[in-house]
């Protein structure tokens, strides 16, 4: 089983380029925060994206944007000058676009005062 899901922010803007056969491939970096450190530590992955979510992420994700990744991991091989050199990838199968940097948490808790003739209980009204 080869599976990953992290959410983190974009460190750049999506690049996008074309296969000869016309496929999309978008490449970005996302920087995830440990979760368990005391200190604030992250780590960076490279991500690729290929087809219409590649295009999707190249549209609407820009430096900074959080995204979820689910995906797999895979690692490849090149030769620059002579030396062989490696590289790890994340290949997303699924982008979730969740918000841009600075983005303002809003509190989505349903507080009415009153709702269709309604009206919230507070404790002392409660008979039990």
């Amino acid at each position: 089983m080869n599976t990953v899901i992290m959410i983190g922010r974009l460190t750049k803007d999506p690049e996008i380029r074309y296969t000869q056969s016309g496929k999309a491939v978008a490449n970005f970096d996302i920087a995830v925060d440990r979760p368990f450190s005391k200190e604030k530590e992250t780590d960076f992955f490279k991500v690729q994206v290929w087809g219409k979510m590649a295009e999707n992420c190249a549209n609407y994700l820009a430096k900074g944007s959080q995204a979820g990744i689910r995906g797999r991991i895979q690692n490849r091989s090149y030769e620059v000058d002579g030396q062989k050199r490696y590289a790890t990838e994340i290949i997303a199968e699924e982008v979730q676009f969740l918000g841009t940097k600075g983005e303002k948490k809003e509190d989505n808790a349903f507080k009415p005062d009153e709702v269709d003739g309604f009206r919230a209980l507070n404790d002392d009204d409660c008979p039990f």
